[in-house]
């Protein structure tokens, strides 16, 4: 698998460029500021009823496309599969 240069150097965390001349260039990833999470807010002027709504609408108009398997059916307990034991419970 071909690994670009700049990947290269993400994952040792450093490279160097000599330059025809001699001179020596030491490459390294930036650090990261915040959290690839951190978006700008939407002012959408909705209520906080309102995108509710929206967002239940939303999961009624996409179920179809979620998968209804064994995984999204209620989940029954298992049996145990040896036949029960003959011990004879002691009296106290």
């Amino acid at each position: 698998m071909k690994r670009t240069y700049l990947e290269v150097t993400y994952r040792r965390g450093h490279a160097q460029i000599r330059r025809r001349d001699g001179q020596l260039f030491l490459v390294q990833p930036a650090n990261r500021t915040g959290s690839p999470l951190d978006v700008p807010a939407v002012d959408t002027n909705l209520t906080a009823r309102q995108l509710v709504n929206l967002v239940r609408e939303s999961r009624r108009s996409t179920e179809r496309l979620v998968s209804h398997g064994p995984a999204a059916k209620s989940i029954q307990p298992t049996r145990d599969k040896r036949p029960p034991s003959k011990r004879v419970a002691r009296a106290r």
